[in-house]
């Protein structure tokens, strides 16, 4: 996603997954100090525009990644909080939400939750535009940051809607539904695209809606493809 949209790409693993298009088979997380060196060793090195952070899946990850954060103050941070994978496998320990409400979200600039994550940063049920707005506006509150509630999971509409509040501006953003299993990644590619636009241009509003706009051509170009044996096939990120 950072290189198709002429950014440069460098990374500080969390976990090893073991995964395909049928679902991922297990998880090996890093160890903190491990994930601590390997941000560190970056961040030392390269003129860091914006940080992505996806699957942290541990409390003692979390603390890591704070501290380095902490360390490196003034770069645009978004967060997709990933807890369950595309095929519902659970990709968060049970502590680490709270470590992440407490710890580092306060540190970023940006937060991307689907509706389940959205619930379980809330602490209730998220699954209706109006519900999704009242929960920009409180984990806003809550957390300082902005939030970007994404729809893709409403039920009984062809539209898809996300809705952004930045503790100023309550914002939707709509595109249709594609009709498609290609969906694997979806919320890591977003991500990764509001980052990549966030260091380019600093509006995030801007770079929320050509993020949306890249995603949107990303699983349209891959609708069709019947690549693998599972449920979950992936995007087209060169579209």
């Amino acid at each position: 996603t950072i290189s198709a949209l002429g950014g440069y790409a460098t990374a500080a693993m969390t976990a090893l997954t073991v995964q395909n298009t049928q679902g991922v088979k297990a998880v090996e997380y890093m160890t903190p100090r491990l994930v601590e060196d390997q941000a560190e060793a970056v961040l030392q090195d390269m003129d860091v525009a914006a940080v992505k952070i996806g699957m942290t899946g541990t409390a003692d990850i979390v603390h890591a990644i704070a501290a380095v954060l902490r360390r490196h103050p003034g770069i645009p941070v978004v967060m997709d909080p990933v807890m369950v994978s595309t095929s519902r496998h659970a990709l968060m320990l049970d502590e680490t939400a709270a470590a992440l409400r407490h710890e580092l979200l306060p540190l970023c600039t940006l937060c991307t939750p689907n509706l389940h994550e959205a619930s379980v940063l809330l602490g209730e049920e998220v699954r209706t535009p109006a519900q999704m707005m009242d929960a920009a506006r409180r984990l806003n509150r809550a957390h300082g940051c902005a939030f970007l509630i994404k729809g893709g999971h409403l039920e009984g509409t062809d539209r898809m809607v996300d809705v952004l509040y930045d503790g100023t501006v309550l914002q939707t953003y709509a595109a249709p539904r594609v009709d498609t299993r290609n969906l694997h990644g979806t919320g890591c590619t977003l991500s990764s695209a509001i980052a990549t636009l966030l260091a380019r241009d600093k509006d995030l509003g801007r770079a929320i809606a050509q993020a949306k706009e890249y995603i949107t051509r990303a699983i349209q170009a891959a609708k069709d493809w019947h690549l693998g044996h599972g449920e979950n096939g992936p995007l087209w990120h060169f579209a």
